[in-house]
Parts: C-alpha cells; structure tokens; sequence
C-alpha cells in the first residue's frame, strides 16, 4: 500500500476504503473482506450509523491475525450536532467506544455546518433533523465558529484519543480563516473529488499549506444515483475518455480514476460490498497514467457537484443550507 506522508510525519495509506452507505448487515464483513484483500484505511464517521459494524469487522481481522492495530489507519468525523467544544471530546470516545479502538489515526469536522445538540442517549447518530416528528421537519442551527469546534479538537490529539486532527467539505476560505488561528493546522482536508469535480485550486491551495487531500466519491455519480442526486449518465467511469484510456492501458474505467487521484498526490477512498471489486481498486496503484492521460482526465472537469448541502438540504430537510457559495 502506498503512503501520503503527513505534515505530523504520520504514513496515510494512499487508498482507503469508505464506509458510507455499506449497510449494517454486511458492514462488518465488508471491512473484513477488505483489510484481507490489503485495505489498511478505513473511512468511518458517526453519521454513517455503523462504526459498531465496522469494528466488529476489524476486531475479527485482528482477532485472526490479518492485521494489529498499528497496521490500520482508521479515520472518523466529528458530525454536525457535537461542534459546540463541551461535546467534542464526548462525541469521539463514542465514536471509539464503538469502532472498539482506543485511538484514532484522524478525526475530521465533518461539515462547516454547527446544529442543535441531540443527546446521545435521544438519538444517536442523529443525523440532520432536530426534531424528525416536527412538522415540518427541519434543520436546527446552533451559533458555534469554526474556529471554537477546533480549539476543542486540538485537545483531542494531546489527550492521544487521535493522532491527527483535520477537516472536511471545506473552502479555501475556511481553511484560511482556521490556519489564522490554529495551535495544530489541520493535517488533511476531504472534499469530494472526481474527474467532473477536480478542484485544482484548492487542492494546490491546501497541499502548498501542507494539508493532505482526500478526496470522497473519487468515481463520481455512482453513490449518488439511487439517492435522486445524480444521473447514471453522469457516471465518470462512462466517459468516453475514461473508457479509451481504460481500453489502452488495458485497466479497468475505476483503476484508470483511482490511478489518476493517486498520481495527483490525493487520497481517494473508494467503497465496494463486492470482494472482487475491492481487489480490484487496489489494482490502481500498480497502474501509472502518462501526462497526456493525466491532462485527459483533469480537462473532463465540470465543477460538477453531488454532494451539496445547499441543494440536498433544501430538498430533504426543508432547510436552505449552502456552504460552497
């Protein structure tokens, strides 16, 4: 497994395995099947409502003697309703308490997005809706800076409850205004990320302040289409590029993308239920795409967006949320 070297001088594993949408009944053997076929990081979250899955499938890898702790790299986030600092800390010993590990590698700020407290023991995770039985339903703001949330996650990592500390769904100018007042400067920033969505700019914005990037939904459309948010036209694997360059380098669409995310210096964190399909993705690491290939790819760019709480949040939780205007 390849390795992006942090600006704490930590090794992340360069290709991850994401944990969103992996339903609970196969979770926890979906996590197992992949640290057997050589994934050693995983991408978890609260809000993903199966880090307890996802911990049974690495304590039966360990409990096997696949992998030891050390080997994995095990990345969560902070979600939406624990910015205020009193929850932060609570909220990621839950989070450990459930994956069954004593520390993370990173926990990120999942969204630049503060909503009111729901107690653990009310509803947990409790996702986006304050009240789900209000009528309407809606999204709850509660008034904490940025900046507040992370003077609370620094704590976390002297407290050695996780070894890095870092962001998601940010702009370059929230990273602006955090790096203006951070003891500990994020260490990576997750955004999504795919050949329609290349984000140049602030990929060469975060990696000149010594920020990691990975990047979520690396294929595009995919996780998005049974969810109404995209088109299975919108596919980036279909893509007629894509496809030649898969053709000729006798790849398949995914490893070509995955190759490319890779050769950018990004961490893509790609998920699959199928255990072929994961031996597969790791396949692009051995794949090396030329300049022009590279080029060919970068210029499919349409700042295509699927994952945007200003438009999801409307539809869903009849609240207006944008965050990337």
């Amino acid at each position: 497994m390849k390795n992006l070297t942090l600006r704490t001088g930590d090794e992340m594993p360069a290709l991850g395995l994401g944990t969103w949408k992996i339903p609970k009944d196969v979770c926890a053997e979906t996590v197992y099947a992949a640290i057997a076929a050589g994934y050693r990081h995983l991408d978890c979250a609260c809000d993903y409502g199966n880090e307890v899955e996802v911990g049974q499938g690495i304590a039966r890898a360990i409990d096997e003697g696949l992998v030891t702790r050390k080997d994995l790299w095990i990345t969560s986030k902070l979600w939406n309703t624990y910015h205020s600092p009193e929850h932060v800390e609570p909220a990621i010993r839950r989070t450990l308490s459930d994956l069954g590990v004593e520390s993370l590698d990173l926990y990120l700020i999942h969204f630049p997005i503060s909503l009111r407290f729901v107690p653990f023991e009310k509803r947990y995770p409790p996702e986006w809706l304050f009240d789900p039985d209000a009528s309407p339903a809606r999204m709850e703001f509660e008034d904490v800076p940025i900046a507040s949330t992370w003077a609370a996650m620094e704590p976390l990592v002297q407290a050695g409850l996780t070894r890095n500390i870092g962001v998601c769904n940010m702009t370059t100018g929230f990273l602006m205004d955090l790096l203006a007042g951070a003891t500990i400067p994020p260490a990576v920033l997750q955004v999504e990320m795919h050949p329609y969505l290349t984000q140049e700019r602030l990929v060469r914005f975060a990696t000149g302040h010594d920020i990691a990037v990975t990047a979520f939904s690396p294929l595009g459309a995919g996780s998005y289409v049974q969810l109404g948010m995209a088109r299975s036209s919108q596919s980036a694997l279909e893509d007629p590029a894509v496809r030649e360059i898969a053709q000729r380098v006798a790849a398949t669409p995914a490893q070509v993308i995955l190759a490319w995310a890779l050769q950018r210096g990004t961490n893509p964190i790609v998920k699959s239920s199928s255990a072929d399909r994961l031996r597969e993705n790791l396949g692009a690491q051995d794949l090396t795409l030329s300049a022009q290939d590279m080029a060919a790819i970068s210029g499919l760019n349409q700042n295509l967006r699927f994952n945007d709480p200003g438009q999801f949040c409307e539809a869903a939780f009849n609240t207006f949320c944008p965050i990337f205007d």
